[in-house]
C-alpha cells in the first residue's frame, strides 16, 4: 500500500503578488524552496487562510531571500496581494518509509523570512 504524506510545508506566507498573465503558477523565494525541499515544477496545495480558496498548482523559483510569494496564471483568482497561505507538498511512501519519515515544516515572519522549521506538528488540544 502507497500512502501519500505531507512532504514538506510554508506555513501562513504573505502572498506578494498576483499575476493573472504570467506564465507559471506560483513563484516562492528560492531560499524558502531550499529549506523546505519543495522542487521547482513540483506539484503544490495552496490554501488561502483568508478567503478558504484551496488550489493546486506547481512551484516555481523567485529570487532567493526575495520574500515572493507570486501566485500566478489563473491560480492569481483564487489569491491576492495580502493574503496569508499555507503551501503543501506531497509525497508516496510505502508502510515502512512511512513509518520513518518526518515533513519538512517552514514557518516564516510576515515578510516571508523564515523563523523556524520543524519536523512536526504539536498534538492539537481541547
Amino acid at each position: 500500500m502507497q500512502l501519500n504524506l505531507l512532504k514538506a510545508k510554508i506555513h501562513r506566507a504573505t502572498v506578494t503578488h498576483a499575476e493573472l498573465h504570467y506564465e507559471g503558477s506560483c513563484a516562492i523565494d528560492g531560499r524558502l524552496l531550499d529549506i523546505s525541499g519543495i522542487r521547482e515544477y513540483e506539484q503544490i496545495h495552496i490554501y488561502n487562510i483568508n478567503s478558504g480558496h484551496r488550489f493546486v498548482t506547481y512551484a516555481i523559483r523567485a529570487e532567493e531571500g526575495s520574500g515572493i510569494i507570486s501566485v500566478n496564471g489563473a491560480a492569481a483568482h483564487c489569491a491576492k496581494p495580502g493574503d496569508l497561505v499555507i503551501i503543501c507538498a506531497y509525497a508516496q511512501f510505502d508502510e515502512a518509509q512511512a513509518a520513518q519519515f518526518k515533513p519538512t515544516l517552514v514557518y516564516v515572519d510576515a515578510d516571508n523570512a523564515m523563523t523556524h522549521t520543524n519536523d512536526s506538528i504539536p498534538a492539537q488540544a481541547a
